[in-house]
């Protein structure tokens, strides 16, 4: 199933990615797959993390599959509403995970500047990941969110932010959500050709 022409691009969320982890242990595991670098991850400006993502997107010329968790969803949403054609032409999927609600009330400061999150479709296939437990975005959120987006939802039981905390370090199960996805894709990418 894993496609060595495909190149998947970790977009991780406000703090990065630990080593431990899921998006860490997907980046060693996944080929072909490397790491959107934002320079001040503890501080975040959507500027600055939409041109690191357009940076990174236009590093390789491979078709690109985003794993995006939490802001780093976000930050792929409003990537996706400025980006060039040629850019977003190379963007084949995105798996979207537990993404933060920037506009809810008990948001960080440090992330509002996320504010307002784009509600335009996705002009590439996604799945939304999210939880029914999740603080950074409630189940009905992450279905209107993917609404929004065009993408297709999938809300997980007790899974909190899908995060270490939550207990998803390996987190192998999601590995399924993105081969489907990547199917999906590929099966889009054939129709076309």
């Amino acid at each position: 199933m894993r496609n060595q022409t495909i190149r998947y691009l970790i977009v991780p969320g406000w703090q990065g990615s630990a080593d431990e982890h899921w998006q860490s242990h997907w980046q060693r595991s996944l080929p072909g797959s490397s790491r959107v670098e934002q320079r001040d991850w503890l501080n975040p400006d959507r500027q600055a993390w939409v041109a690191e993502l357009q940076r990174s997107i236009d590093s390789d010329p491979r078709p690109t599959i985003l794993i995006a968790h939490s802001l780093g969803c976000i930050t792929v949403a409003h990537w996706a509403a400025q980006a060039p054609v040629e850019a977003l032409s190379r963007v084949r999927a995105a798996l979207l995970v537990a993404p933060a609600d920037v506009q809810r009330a008990d948001c960080p400061p440090a992330l509002q500047n996320f504010a307002p999150i784009p509600q335009h479709l996705l002009p590439f296939p996604s799945q939304l990941i999210g939880s029914d437990n999740d603080g950074a975005a409630s189940a009905a959120r992450a279905i209107e969110l993917a609404r929004d987006w065009g993408s297709e939802a999938t809300i997980l039981e007790n899974a909190g932010h899908i995060n270490v905390t939550s207990g998803h370090r390996r987190w192998e199960q999601g590995f399924a959500y993105l081969y489907r996805l990547q199917s999906r894709s590929e099966r889009r990418t054939r129709l076309r050709a």
